[in-house]
């Protein structure tokens, strides 16, 4: 029975029903429902706006209705329109038409958007606690291979060594800022919306302050028309979700090459790797490439709901009820892509010896070599002129620069000396920018 049908002279058809029910999608939100309805009725018995022994009745029905849902007894069809409708018709069918007091000073409006609140808050706390597991395992790493060395990369050649620790800590550094904006997404999603009915509020003398607090709000939403067209918040947690994604996806894509046979610096852990069909030697690393993969249904996920709300005139619309698929669907996949990847990263193994043999090669001791000359009194573009001749002539004849000898050396510059050869090792090289590195993190005096 439709909540409306005292206006309509005829029912909805089965198609329209159908295409407009959402019950298939929101039920995930029953518990936040009932806690909502629970804490409303609470308020309206507490300001005798209805009789406080039918707010009674109403909550232990509500309690009832949770605990079916708890236990798996309750499923809820498409006869229903959605979740708020199914809790207050099997509230009805409960407890009589007392049940019908339930929506008393409240509309499906403000409740869609303070169950859709509720359940967010929810979700940012388990993927803040996703976050912060897979920092752990991260500075576990990074303590563990503070001496070991691989190749930096710019453009995808290699640059300058560095060691593992520092490279890891690029994507802490990443996943730290992520944390930040999650925290700050929470922040404006704890704002209560509850009490402003379907847009103007209501002359009721409701106490939306109480809600607030039962509900444990930090904030009510203060404009009523804002408080129900408002979806921001989940804009912004989806955005959040595609950073978040976009960071792990860079990542999976540094592991995919490095556990190749090309690169060969991992080794993926059997448990998180597959085989193929046709190719008995084939170990593919697929958990690194759905995540890879995942990040554009995320992205997906953000840019539709941005279409759905960029021309939607104040204050609710229909087109609102397309908001929850985005979020649960980002949310579901940030969880299933932070708990894999966490798994998965923290069972890797490390080529040590092969990261630090391909630090070796590529000239990326040029810049140091570079640098001893500007130390010598020589401009630096004068030595970046110089370094690059040498490294044409040493590609040439098949050469590293800590090969040739010093009389090779001065060819290309006086002021090398036998003292370059340490400069240019790589250790040194480590171990000097390190140095500057630590100076540059300690807080000034």
């Amino acid at each position: 029975m439709k909540l409306w049908k005292g206006r309509f002279s005829k029912e909805a058809t089965s198609s329209a029903d159908e295409f407009n029910a959402s019950i298939l999608v929101d039920q995930r939100m029953v518990k936040q429902d009932i806690r909502g309805s629970i804490a409303h009725v609470e308020m309206l018995g507490r300001q005798g706006i209805i009789p406080a022994a039918d707010a009674h009745a109403i909550r232990e029905g509500l309690e009832g209705i949770l605990a079916d849902v708890e236990k798996g007894k309750l499923s809820f069809s498409k006869e229903y329109e959605d979740i708020h409708m199914a809790v207050e018709t099997i509230l009805t069918e409960r407890i009589g038409d007392t049940g019908k007091k339930l929506h008393t000073a409240r509309s499906r409006n403000d409740q869609v958007a303070t169950d859709l609140r509720l359940y967010l808050k929810e979700e940012l706390v388990d993927h803040l606690d996703l976050l912060e597991r897979l920092d752990q395992v991260l500075a576990r790493q990074m303590e563990e291979h503070k001496e070991t060395v691989l190749p930096g990369y710019t453009h995808m050649q290699r640059a300058q060594p560095v060691t593992l620790a520092w490279h890891l800590g690029a994507y802490r550094e990443m996943l730290k800022r992520d944390r930040d904006r999650l925290e700050d997404c929470y922040r404006r999603t704890d704002c209560l919306p509850l009490g402003a009915c379907a847009l103007a509020g209501t002359a009721y003398p409701i106490d939306r302050k109480w809600v607030q607090q039962e509900l444990g709000f930090r904030q009510l939403c203060e404009n009523t028309m804002d408080a129900v067209s408002d979806r921001d918040f989940a804009l912004e947690f989806i955005f959040c979700a595609s950073m978040v994604m976009m960071h792990l996806s860079r990542f999976c894509e540094e592991l995919i090459y490095w556990s190749s046979k090309e690169f060969d610096f991992v080794e993926m852990d059997d448990g998180y790797s597959t085989g193929s069909s046709i190719m008995p030697q084939k170990k593919n690393p697929d958990m690194a490439e759905l995540i890879r993969g995942k990040t554009g249904r995320v992205y997906g996920d953000l840019m539709a709901l941005l279409t759905v709300m960029k021309g939607l005139p104040l204050a609710y619309n229909k087109d609102m009820q397309e908001d929850k698929e985005p979020v649960f669907d980002a949310s579901d996949t940030l969880r299933d892509s932070l708990s894999i990847f966490t798994e998965m990263i923290a069972t890797l193994t490390y080529k040590k010896e092969v990261m630090r043999e391909a630090a070796r090669t590529g000239f990326m001791n040029a810049t140091d070599a570079a640098d001893y000359l500007v130390r010598k009194g020589v401009p630096f573009r004068q030595c970046h002129e110089i370094i690059g001749k040498m490294v044409l002539d040493c590609v040439q004849c098949g050469k590293g620069i800590e090969e040739l000898t010093l009389e090779e050396l001065q060819v290309y510059s006086d002021n090398f000396e036998e003292d370059l050869y340490g400069c240019i090792a790589l250790d040194t090289m480590i171990q000097e920018r390190e140095k500057i590195n630590q100076i540059n993190q300690k807080e000034p005096e």
